[in-house]
């Protein structure tokens, strides 16, 4: 196996932990949330981050600055999702919220189509609409949308954006996936603390208070640390990484297990019930995910064939 696809096989690895970190993500936001507001929480975490990614900037010093303005452009479309996700979180169900986030998966190929000109393969498209019809079936059906699930469907268009966004800064960048993550990281918390500074001054609103007690507080402080170690540190330089390597829209599809996590995170740590059609939907989804990281080729005709894992490499 040659170089490149090794790197995209553990690229593709990484995506799919990545899915099960974030899926996570929701029930532990959910609980950092009820000790902590969301700017506040997002300022926290995002600003722990920077602090522990501080070295990886050295190598900003001889970057040009239409790359820096590219990082923090990615930055800044992060901070958007972040925003209405979380915000969306704090008001509705975290398994809710773990299957509607995965809509990206269903709007990333005609971002990417719009953005960057590549029109998706037919596996694709076929997985695309396995998530489609996984997301129909969680909602029963009908689904009459709260305003926190109007903010998850939000961040869901913010983040097929921002993986075709990040495609391009990343493709014609020589930044490193690691300086990528600290310079969002970075335009994240500031902006969710300047968001903070403005919310609590002008809307009168507490976004910014006295952080909890180590002690007394050791779920809260718990769920920090996960956040930005597992969610944050690992996942964003995953995907920094994967998406230099791989098209937007297998990036997103093999993330597409992640509302499966979700859901049973949720069930198993919040109690939260998902009925048997939801439980069937979120197994399509991963489904659709699972074919994705499948590594597909054209044939001299139209139609598409697997290639064997184990062929030999020109």
């Amino acid at each position: 196996m040659s170089s490149q696809k090794r790197l995209l096989w553990i690229s593709d690895l990484m995506l799919l932990a990545v899915a099960m970190v974030w899926g996570t993500s929701y029930g532990v936001a959910k609980v950092a949330l009820a000790f902590y507001p969301v700017l506040g929480l997002l300022a926290l975490r995002f600003g722990l981050t920077f602090v522990v990614l501080l070295p990886a900037l050295r190598s900003l010093r001889h970057v040009k600055p239409s790359t820096l303005a590219g990082a923090v452009g990615t930055g800044g479309l992060l901070l958007s999702v972040l925003l209405a996700e979380t915000f969306g979180i704090s008001l509705t169900r975290a398994s809710n919220a773990a299957f509607l986030i995965s809509l990206c998966v269903v709007l990333t190929p005609l971002v990417e189509w719009a953005l960057l000109r590549r029109k998706p393969t037919g596996v694709e498209w076929l997985a695309v609409l396995l998530s489609l019809a996984g997301a129909v079936m969680v909602s029963g059906g009908v689904f009459i949308p709260t305003a926190g699930d109007a903010l998850i469907l939000l961040a869901a268009l913010l983040r097929a954006l921002m993986v075709c966004v990040t495609r391009r800064v990343m493709h014609e960048s020589t930044l490193a996936p690691l300086s990528v993550t600290a310079v969002q990281a970075g335009t994240v918390a500031l902006g969710s603390f300047g968001a903070a500074i403005i919310s609590e001054f002008v809307f009168a609103s507490a976004q910014w208070h006295a952080l909890p007690a180590l002690a007394g507080h050791g779920t809260f402080w718990t769920s920090v640390v996960y956040l930005v170690l597992a969610c944050t540190l690992f996942a964003f330089f995953a995907q920094n990484f994967a998406v230099k390597r791989s098209s937007p829209t297998r990036v997103a599809l093999l993330m597409g297990s992640e509302p499966a996590f979700g859901a049973l995170f949720a069930y198993a740590w919040l109690g939260e019930q998902l009925s048997v059609w939801g439980w069937l939907g979120g197994g399509l989804m991963v489904l659709g995910s699972l074919l994705a990281a499948v590594p597909w080729q054209r044939n001299a005709g139209t139609s598409v064939v697997l290639r064997s894992a184990v062929s030999s490499d020109a």
